[in-house]
């Protein structure tokens, strides 16, 4: 399987160390199986931190999905919205779980209204999760351990 990464700069190698922590699904190597999402997170990198959009693409050997610890979130969910909270949450000690692969919806900026608004007590788990349903989502893959890595390969 295809796998893009969008930065500012061509990855030729993954360095899990170099990776932010307080993303959503921990701190690791992110990637996405749309390349048009991959091609917007380039822009907006490159926008932020200066140089030039770069898409990488890798190949994802998808045995991996079945000899290492992965954990898949169909859609936006009470148990993912508490997941991704737990990750992004600067109170928690990461990493706050021993998955190697995550795979998921985004947690954009709309959505991280919603988790602050539930974390401010303006709207409860049925009204965050309701307003989840409704919001379109994209699709990461984080692969959090130096195991995991081993399964992808730059094209």
């Amino acid at each position: 399987m295809k796998l893009y990464h969008g930065s500012n700069i061509m990855i030729e190698r993954i360095d899990l160390s170099k990776c932010r922590p307080y993303k959503d699904f921990g701190q690791g190597f992110y990637l996405t199986e749309i390349k048009e999402q991959a091609e917007q997170m380039a822009r907006r990198t490159s926008a932020i931190y200066g140089g030039e959009p770069v898409v990488t693409e890798f190949e994802f050997d998808e045995t991996a999905l079945n000899t290492l610890a992965v954990k898949t979130f169909e859609t936006p969910c009470e148990e993912w919205a508490l997941f991704v909270m737990a990750n992004r949450s600067r109170n928690n000690m990461q990493p706050t779980h021993r998955f190697d692969i995550v795979i998921g919806p985004v947690a954009d900026d709309a959505i991280a209204t919603l988790f602050r608004n539930f974390d401010d007590g303006v709207i409860d788990m049925q009204m965050l999760v309701n307003g989840l349903k409704y919001r379109k989502v994209s699709s990461q893959y984080l692969f959090h351990s130096a195991e995991a890595v081993k399964y992808l390969h730059r094209i």
